[in-house]
């Protein structure tokens, strides 16, 4: 890579994720619903239509008192995109990693639940700090894409794996899977996307959100 360019891109790289790692120090409540954004910029468009996101705002908040309700002694992070729900985390028990899924199925206008709760002893602070940090990686090295529409992917990270949500094509399900890859940290990348057509994007991108 050109050493100009490179020098350039750093800084871009440790404001967001200064940024986004503040954010995750300043609520570290061992339940933890809704994934991430940089200061809000990746919503400024959306695939989604404004009932969708309306929607997945109720189920997370929903999803946030039914497991407290449980009380699994866990740390849960619930995320719905498109009313697709990804709960990850962990939890002390088998039992209990059943529980969260079943009562997140039940709870109204979720599509299907991603459980990819982890059975072991919850992740320290330090480690969901890192988590943070390879999350704002991770969409910062989206956005200097410029081949992908960083907007339409949500990231979410935990134990270094980094899982991508979105209303995306096969080719930007690809691509965006490959840049996760790339940016260190990163143990694996888990793919929760709802897969369109070239066409769908077409006339996603072309209606007006509502």
């Amino acid at each position: 890579m050109n050493t100009t360019l490179a020098h350039a891109r750093r800084p871009l790289l440790t404001l967001l994720a200064a940024a986004c790692t503040a954010t995750a120090l300043s609520a570290c409540a061992p339940l933890i619903v809704g994934g991430a954004m940089v200061g809000g910029s990746m919503i400024a468009i959306d695939r989604r239509t404004s009932g969708a996101q309306v929607e997945d705002q109720a189920i997370e908040l929903k999803a946030s008192s039914r497991v407290r309700e449980l009380a699994t002694l866990g740390n849960v992070q619930v995320t719905s995109y498109n009313r697709m729900v990804l709960v990850s985390g962990e939890v002390p028990t088998e039992p209990d990693r059943a529980r969260v899924e079943e009562a997140l199925l039940r709870l109204e206008n979720v599509r299907s639940v991603v459980n990819e709760l982890a059975v072991q002893p919850n992740a320290t602070l330090g480690d969901r700090s890192r988590d943070s940090l390879t999350s704002a990686k991770v969409k910062a090295t989206l956005v200097e894409a410029k081949d992908m529409q960083a907007h339409a992917i949500k990231v979410v990270t935990a134990r270094g794996i980094v899982y991508l949500m979105g209303l995306v094509t096969e080719r930007e399900a690809n691509r965006a899977s490959d840049i996760a890859r790339s940016v260190p940290g990163v143990q694996k990348v888990v793919r929760v996307f709802d897969v369109i057509s070239e066409e769908e994007l077409a006339g996603t991108v072309a209606r007006p959100n509502r």
